[in-house]
This record gives structure tokens, sequence and C-alpha cells, in this order.
């Protein structure tokens, strides 16, 4: 069992090292907590790779329209959309793993992005929210808010509507 964990420990580690070494836009689809949906994009930052063998960047550096594009089609794609400090699998800070937590009470099929991993990203998603904070959660094309109006949302039973015919909702006791 201990070298289960020491094992998974160090995975964790060795691909926290790769994120920092290499640029990473990624977005998740989660349920019941596990991951249903990754898809990514890695621009290495070796040197000594060829242009021809390094991936394109789908999203041109600077281009707003394009991720101003991107978070509406997330928002629009996915019944409930986070975004996030993390992922969440792991969020990066306490109102982040608030709100999935709370949100992984109604078993809904989550979208997710790390904002942490892309600074224009994270301006963008701002941007469209007129927002300043992260999490930023949207249900069905609705922003909603963070952590704390999710969670009051979830005391006063208003969350459980909301989210009432977002497939695979079966809140959790």
């Amino acid at each position: 069992m201990a070298a289960a964990l020491s094992s998974r420990f160090l995975k964790g580690i060795s691909s926290l090292q790769a994120v920092r070494s290499s640029r990473l836009a990624s977005a998740s689809v989660y349920q019941n907590g596990m991951m249903m949906m990754r898809h990514s994009s890695t621009v290495p930052s070796d040197s000594d790779t060829h242009d021809d063998f390094k991936p394109t960047q789908k999203v041109p550096s600077g281009s707003t329209d394009s991720l101003k594009d991107i978070v509406e089609n997330d928002v629009k794609e996915n019944p409930v959309m986070i975004y996030m400090k993390g992922v969440p699998e792991s969020p990066q800070c306490g109102f982040s793993s608030l709100a999935v937590r709370v949100l992984q009470q109604y078993n809904v099929p989550i979208g997710a992005r790390n904002i942490l991993e892309d600074q224009e990203l994270k301006n963008a998603v701002k941007s469209f929210s007129h927002w300043p904070t992260f999490p930023q959660i949207f249900i069905k094309g609705e922003f909603i808010g963070g952590s704390d109006i999710i969670l009051n949302m979830h005391k006063e039973g208003e969350l459980e509507e909301k989210l009432k015919d977002v497939s695979g909702n079966q809140k959790s006791q």
C-alpha cells in the first residue's frame, strides 16, 4: 500500500515539473469525480525540438477574440462549467475545492479549465463574466458566481432546482 501511494506521489510530482516546463492549455469534463474527457495542446520549451515536431497552438497567442470564442463555446457546450485554480481532482485553492465539492454532490458532468495555466484565458474569462475572482461557475449558459454563491444556493435548495434537468443529476446524500 505504501509503495503504491509513494509511486502515485512521485508520478504527481513529475507531472507538475512537466507542466512547469511547458505551456499547457486544457479542458476537462468530470462526472462523479472521474475525468470523462480531456484535450490539451502542449508546446515544449525545449529549444532542441525542431519546429516541424512541435504541436501547433490552436489559439493564437494574444488573440482575445479566439479566447472569447473558447469561453463562449465552453459555457454553451457544458451544462456545468467551472473556471478554477487547478482541476476538479486537484484544486489549487480552497474556494475552487469548495465549489467542486458542492457541485459533485449533484453527480452532474462538470466541464473545467485550469486558469492558472493560461493568463490570457484567465483574463478572457474575467472579461466574459465581468467578475474579477475565481472560481467562476456557469450553469446552462448562465454565470452563477463563485464558491460562496454556489454554497449558499446549495444550502437554500436553489442549486438542486437549477441542476434538476442536467443529465446525470442524482444528488448524493
